[in-house]
């Protein structure tokens, strides 16, 4: 193993992504070094590029749907080996805050985001804490496996944990990209029904049909909860997801969700929403709840689903770029090139 790797490093203060050759990181106690294989590049990464998400660090490599192999353990690590395929877990628990003292790592107070707090895995290597990786059962594809760690998994938490999709209630998706499409997966997968998909763009339509959604309706249509009320014999949305996150989204989710229903918002943005009259937001008892993230159980859960062929990501990965065309892989994001769900970066 060489001295330095090449890395994808953000400076905060020019907002500028430059590649680099900086020096492999050593593994302290409990933790271990990865090679990376894939890692996406998921829309908040951008919104650390663009400004939208404030920094962190004044300098930071990006990157945290990572999955690869085991190439080096850190002091007292055990149940690893070198070689192992894993799954990088995207947060560290402070370990040290009341909700941690309680037991409720995921609600950590004051948690630490790869890739925004400490480096992330646009590089060749990254250090992991051993206790947040997930094995990569031998028949799932690494590429596939790298998007567990928040493509796939955030919106299984926001299906499961957040939202509380039980079945038979009705279901909708505003925005079906990268984490909608999957969003639209798992709530068929748990049993909801009807689950509708919304969105402006055609193609991301026909494709969240093609997926599992059973209606796609444009988000512009002026008949649409109209179309809505019929498809869930007048009741509206149990539950409504917004995985855009812009005030039109939310607001329009909200509104189609019967009473006492509930809206997820997943996707965020620097827009503020609103619920409307305080008066009638009582009323009708809806609720709306935010949603971030997963547990690293989740990783080992869907890692299963895919294992066993239950949950089917084969047309989750648009692209592939390498380490050195990761300004071609953000642009095409940016831009919604081919209506990606997710950019894969290889280094």
């Amino acid at each position: 193993m060489t001295a330095t790797m090449r890395a994808e490093r953000f400076y905060s203060d020019t907002k500028r992504v430059e590649l680099e050759d900086v020096p492999i990181p050593e593994p302290g106690p409990g933790e271990v070094l990865v090679k990376v294989a894939f890692c996406g590049i998921c829309h908040s990464d951008l919104s650390l590029i663009n400004g939208t998400f404030p920094p962190q660090a004044p300098v930071v490599t990006q990157g945290h749907e990572a999955s690869g192999t085991i190439a080096k353990l850190g002091p007292d690590v055990t149940g690893w080996a070198e070689g192992d395929r894993v799954v990088v877990a995207a947060g560290r628990p402070c370990q040290a805050c009341p909700n941690c003292r309680r037991g409720e790592l995921s609600n950590c107070l004051r948690i630490k985001l790869m890739a925004f707090a400490y480096d992330g895995a646009w590089a060749e290597y990254t250090v992991a804490q051993a206790v947040g990786l997930t094995r990569v059962p031998d028949n799932v594809p690494l590429e596939q496996a790298a998007i567990l760690a928040d493509a796939v998994s955030t919106p299984f938490g926001a299906v499961v944990r957040t939202g509380k999709v039980a079945v038979g209630e009705s279901v909708g998706v505003w925005g079906v990209g990268g984490v909608g499409t999957h969003i639209v997966q798992l709530a068929r997968l748990v049993g909801a029904v009807p689950v509708i998909a919304f969105d402006i763009n055609p193609a991301v339509l026909e494709r969240a049909l093609e997926l599992g959604a059973d209606y796609a309706f444009d988000t512009r249509d002026e008949g649409l909860p109209e179309k809505v009320a019929e498809v869930t014999g007048g009741r509206m949305l149990d539950v409504a997801f917004d995985a855009v996150g812009l005030k039109v989204t939310f607001e329009q989710a909200l509104n189609s969700v019967t009473v006492g229903g509930r809206l997820v918002g997943v996707g965020m943005s620097a827009e503020s929403p609103t619920v409307g009259p305080t008066a009638m937001f009582g009323l009708t008892r809806k609720q709306v709840l935010g949603h971030l993230g997963y547990q690293n159980v989740d990783i080992e859960t869907l890692a299963k689903l895919v294992s066993t062929g239950r949950l089917d990501l084969s047309r989750s990965i648009s692209d592939i770029v390498a380490l050195e065309d990761i300004h071609r892989g953000i642009e095409m994001l940016e831009r919604q090139q081919g209506n990606p769900i997710r950019i894969l970066v290889k280094p």
